[in-house]
């Protein structure tokens, strides 16, 4: 059963957990769970979807209720009228503030894409940063004597594929349990850790103007207990209500 965190006649969304898929897709053949699918079935009504949340990654997934309203929200989405806040746990001590514009080059697939335009220029990119904590154990690691830790509020102020992850990791700061962008030995030590494997980051927060009502719309999705229990870990606070 999937966790319903909004609905009203046009729209719904959930707190998707990390590793489910949105939809079926290919080049996941072994899969047989997908959002999409799971939130048709719980509804009793076909749903669509008008965002994309990458596989790893938990929180805040939109889906329209009728193909005009998924038309009139994608509309908002692509007008940039929507505020989308993430958190993540990335490795160090980050700063305090960055407003970080760096195109991306999109990342292609080798069979989905094999047909599309390999020498694209890279897309504008831009996302805002804020470092909430930060943390340190005394543990030895590498040539460090303790390891640093940030939980990072992330605004993407562009959909470009893998941004957040990508723009982290050209800051030097990658995202805890990011296998593609991030530092596969702290991965690792994160999870003989704290005892959990997974990508560190967090689709909070959801703004936006209702396409119908006109009324502004705030989404929120919990982080969960086990986030939880590592932020007390790190001695940081320890309750949903403080990172909403």
């Amino acid at each position: 059963m999937l966790e319903i965190v909004y609905q009203d006649e046009n729209y719904v969304a959930i707190n998707k957990p990390s590793g489910l898929l949105v939809h079926r897709s290919f080049l996941d053949k072994r899969e047989t769970q997908f959002a999409m699918q799971m939130l048709r079935d719980q509804l009793g009504q076909h749903v669509f979807p008008v965002h994309r949340l990458d596989r790893p990654t938990s929180g805040i997934l939109l889906f329209a209720l009728s193909s005009e309203a998924a038309r009139d929200m994608n509309q908002v989405f692509i007008e940039g009228k929507i505020e989308k806040r993430y958190l993540a746990l990335v490795r160090g001590f980050a700063p305090e503030h960055v407003y970080l514009d760096r195109p991306l080059k999109e990342h292609l697939d080798k069979i989905a894409d094999k047909f599309a335009d390999q020498d694209k220029a890279p897309q504008e990119a831009q996302t805002e940063f804020n470092c909430l904590h930060q943390a340190s154990l005394p543990i030895p690691f590498g040539k460090f004597p303790s390891i640093r830790y940030s939980l990072v509020e992330c605004f993407p102020k562009t959909g470009r594929k893998h941004q957040i992850r990508r723009h982290l990791k050209h800051l030097a700061h990658p995202i805890l349990g990011d296998v593609n962008h991030g530092d596969n030995k702290h991965n690792h030590f994160f999870f003989d850790h704290f005892g959990l494997q997974r990508l560190m980051l967090f689709a909070t927060r959801l703004k936006f103007v209702h396409p119908y009502t006109k009324q502004e719309i705030t989404i929120r999705a919990n982080l969960g207990e086990e986030m939880l229990n590592i932020c007390a870990q790190l001695g940081w606070p320890s309750s949903e209500q403080d990172y909403q």
